[in-house]
């Protein structure tokens, strides 16, 4: 018994030590575990600050490159727009005046400045987080969605813009501030935005079907090209996009060139009854009067837009190279 006790006691001293250890590493495993928690909820903390950075980065961006885009494109296709206008004004076999082509672009770029910035600062965070909060498969209806959503917001500044610029082109004032007080002395201030409902019928679709095809055609092409695209691809793409997103509203663009250049006139009701008196009276080819300058304006115009939206995000993002990391990755995602 005597010589047996020992090894008993080194018995349970070795059983006692090992069980000590194997607590030691337990103990050890759920501090490990912990830290990585805390680490983990840190990083999401840090990653939620990053998701607020780009938000506003992407909506600066968005700013500035959409005015930016807005003004140049407007300024360089501002004459064929007016011939665009008279044509779809003019009733019957009425002359084309080819005069004073440029009349009220100082005016209008007041507008489209701001109307350009608004559209594409709503437009480029909307989209990136309707994509991330989308399926893959869905990412064209998160575009049309943030293309129409833009639309109605900047729509504020872009009808009262547009009705004095076809106004102006159409002969009826000499100057932006004249047209904008008599248009309220004699309209009210609901003149402003004759046509209104037409406008965003137009301009709704249009927005969204041109933004759409643009990206998914990018996307394509970036899929195959395996590389991001230059400025002229940029362009090119933008221009087919416009091509047909312009021929397919161009009825809608009629019917709102008419119902905005009436004034006090009242010669339509409304939209159903603009488009039957057009109709009854000139025949359904008076639905596509202006299509081949409205085609030919939005195909150069999307080309020039395109171009330069690219080209002034690119600028921006490289003055903040964290942004412009961040941007690569999101891009590699979904294009």
């Amino acid at each position: 018994m005597a010589t047996g006790s020992p090894k008993f006691d080194l018995r349970t001293l070795a059983m006692s030590s090992k069980s000590s250890q194997t607590d030691s590493d337990a103990l050890a495993y759920k501090i490990s575990i912990s830290e990585k928690e805390s680490n983990k909820s840190l990083m999401s903390v840090s990653e939620g600050g990053n998701d607020q950075f780009d938000f506003f980065s992407v909506l600066y961006e968005g700013l500035i490159s959409g005015g930016a885009a807005g003004v140049v494109v407007e300024t360089a296709l501002y004459p064929i727009d007016t011939i665009k206008t008279r044509l779809q004004a003019a009733h019957g076999g009425g002359k084309i005046i080819l005069k004073g082509l440029y009349s009220g672009l100082n005016g209008n770029l007041a507008g489209v400045l701001p109307a350009s910035a608004i559209f594409v600062g709503v437009y480029e965070p909307l989209k990136q987080k309707l994509l991330k909060s989308f399926p893959e498969n869905l990412s064209a209806f998160a575009q049309l969605t943030a293309g129409a959503i833009g639309g109605v917001v900047s729509s504020f500044v872009r009808v009262p813009t547009e009705v004095v610029k076809q106004r102006m082109q159409n002969g009826q004032f000499s100057s932006a501030p004249d047209a904008v007080r008599l248009i309220v002395e004699k309209e009210g201030f609901k003149g402003l935005y004759a046509g209104y409902g037409s406008f965003l019928l137009r301009d709704l679709p249009f927005d969204a079907i041109q933004f759409c095809i643009y990206e998914q055609l990018r996307i394509g092409y970036k899929l195959a090209a395996r590389r991001d695209l230059s400025d002229p691809e940029n362009a090119m793409i933008g221009a087919f996009a416009g091509v047909i997103s312009g021929a397919i509203t161009t009825p809608l663009d009629v019917i709102k060139t008419r119902l905005m250049v009436q004034g006090s006139a009242d010669q339509y009701k409304g939209i159903c009854d603009c488009v039957r008196t057009i109709i009854n009276e000139e025949g359904s080819h008076a639905l596509l009067k202006g299509i081949g300058p409205r085609v030919l304006s939005i195909g150069i115009g999307g080309a020039i837009f395109f171009g330069v939206l690219e080209r002034t995000k690119l600028i921006l993002a490289q003055s903040h190279p964290q942004a412009l990391a961040q941007k690569s990755t999101f891009s590699s995602k979904y294009d």
